[in-house]
């Protein structure tokens, strides 16, 4: 991860801690698909890389029971730290957990059975790959889910379309870290077989970003949580910033039914295995 990526990481672990329960529910669904298609069961030691204030890691724990263990992982340490305390708050005790990016896990060869990524490979640079290969056990499994198209991902494109009619983005490099870099079937799994995984397979994952929460929290937890919508808005008057908040509620109330956010969404799960 570069200077810059982590910088903005870490100005964003605060609003990630807090809205971390919201988060948790909004993707519950895709960390069950996670689990079965990594085939992630009793007994087993999991890496979770970019693990965030916690998820999937302490779902994965549950999993594993006591005979197994999962190490969350972040780049960032007030992450590591809030994942930590979640647990100890959960009293899930099969959890250890380690401050390192992604490109320099302090893990020996072969240790893992499992590793997983959710929405964090997008931002790895391409050795990262490799390095979680290397922590995996000769047939152990890599599982990564990212974003699919953003057409196809109302909670993101209605955003966007809102803001850049306010603040202009420049071209987006399709190769530099963002959330929609592995958003084009196909270009994950090709990554993971350049780096060396075989049997490599990609599974397009469908569900409803479910949480108790209305369209203002919405763009509450959205402004915060993503540095690029904090950097254009305070390009913004006080004014304008307001006037964004009602169109981003206005483009997106269809799906507040009854004022609880329902959003449909598209995502990829991209699985690979370690050779023998």
């Amino acid at each position: 991860m570069s200077d810059n990526t982590l910088h903005v990481w870490e100005e964003s672990a605060k609003y990630w801690t807090k809205h971390s329960d919201t988060i948790h529910k909004m993707f519950a669904p895709l960390t069950r698909a996670l689990i079965d298609l990594a085939g992630i069961r009793k007994g087993q030691t999991v890496l979770d890389v970019a693990g965030g204030a916690g998820e999937p890691s302490l779902t994965i724990a549950k999993i594993v029971g006591p005979e197994g263990s999962v190490t969350c992982t972040d780049s960032v340490a007030e992450m590591v730290e809030a994942a930590r305390a979640e647990a100890q708050q959960r009293g899930i005790t099969n959890v250890q957990f380690r401050q390192c990016a992604a490109d320099s896990l302090p893990f020996a060869d072969d240790s893992f059975d499992v590793v997983v990524s959710r929405l964090g490979v997008m931002f790895f640079p391409v050795s990262a790959m490799r390095e979680m290969l290397r922590v995996l056990k000769p047939n152990g499994k890599l599982a990564f889910a990212v974003w699919g198209k953003s057409d196809l991902n109302p909670f993101c494109h209605l955003v966007t379309r809102v803001m850049d009619q306010h603040v202009k983005s420049p071209a987006a490099d399709p190769d530099a870290p963002n959330a929609f870099r592995f958003a084009e079937p196909g270009t994950l799994s090709s990554v993971m077989t350049h780096a060396g995984a075989i049997n490599v397979e990609e599974a397009i994952v469908t569900f409803d970003i479910e949480a108790p929460i209305s369209a203002s929290q919405f763009w509450a937890m959205r402004s915060q949580t993503s540095d690029t919508l904090r950097q254009k808005l305070k390009t913004l008057p006080a004014e304008e910033q307001a006037q964004v908040a009602d169109e981003i509620e206005q483009a997106v109330k269809e799906f507040f039914p009854a004022n609880q956010m329902k959003v449909p969404a598209q995502l990829i799960i991209a699985t690979g295995t370690k050779s023998s």
